[in-house]
């Protein structure tokens, strides 16, 4: 799929792994044009049924699924680098290294969440080809990802599936790590009570815009 195709999946993925706070039913039909945009296939696919799956749900099912599916269920989690290390302190390293990655692509860190949150590293994908570059870097989370959520049969499993349909397809270290992943989890430290992030990371999240100097 060339660059504007996979702009547009990942620019829609964004938007259905987002909490689906009111601004869900607002954006519905700008999401449901950008989807007949994208050429007929398994990423269309399953992009659309989890549009039209969370379209149909109640403001507040919505979001009680979302909560139950992503913060309550063990192997579905959106914040990428912590498939790999967990709350280490190699993941503040990890997490300072994303937020350079989005300050470099044009992009500023501000308060929210954390720059390895998987809508807005999508956002940043759809924006700016670094954001792809990154996306593939974390292709084992991303597995892991997928393969819980369809395990769990949640049609947000097709919304990664799209996403993955558009990397380039994984290493074989990406095969390695996504076993090591599934087989042990997470690592965790077991020494210190320091937060695991840097001071510019720890409670920062990502807003699209220019870098305010």
């Amino acid at each position: 799929m060339r660059r504007h195709g996979a702009a547009i999946v990942f620019g829609c993925a964004s938007m259905l792994l987002s909490y689906p706070d009111e601004s869900f039913a607002r954006d519905l039909p700008a999401l449901r044009e950008a989807l007949g945009t994208i050429s007929e296939g398994p990423a269309r696919s399953g992009l659309r049924a989890a549009t039209e799956w969370l379209a149909q749900m109640p403001p507040l099912e919505a979001a009680a699924t979302y909560v139950a599916t992503f913060d309550l269920a063990r192997g579905a989690c959106l914040h990428l680098t912590y498939y790999r290390h967990g709350d280490t302190r190699e993941r503040g390293l990890a997490l300072a290294a994303l937020a350079g990655a989005f300050r470099e692509a044009g992009f500023g860190v501000a308060p929210g969440e954390l720059p390895d949150y998987l809508p807005a590293l999508l956002e940043l994908a759809a924006a700016h080809p670094v954001g792809a570059s990154v996306l593939g870097e974390h292709r084992a989370a991303l597995e892991a990802l997928r393969l819980a959520l369809e395990e769990a049969a949640s049609p947000y499993a097709g919304v990664v599936a799209a996403v993955s349909g558009v990397l380039p397809g994984p290493t074989r270290r990406d095969r390695q790590a996504l076993h090591r992943y599934r087989a042990e989890g997470p690592p965790s430290e077991k020494v210190g009570l320091e937060p695991f992030a840097p001071p510019e990371v720890l409670g920062a999240g990502v807003t699209l815009g220019p870098v305010r100097r």
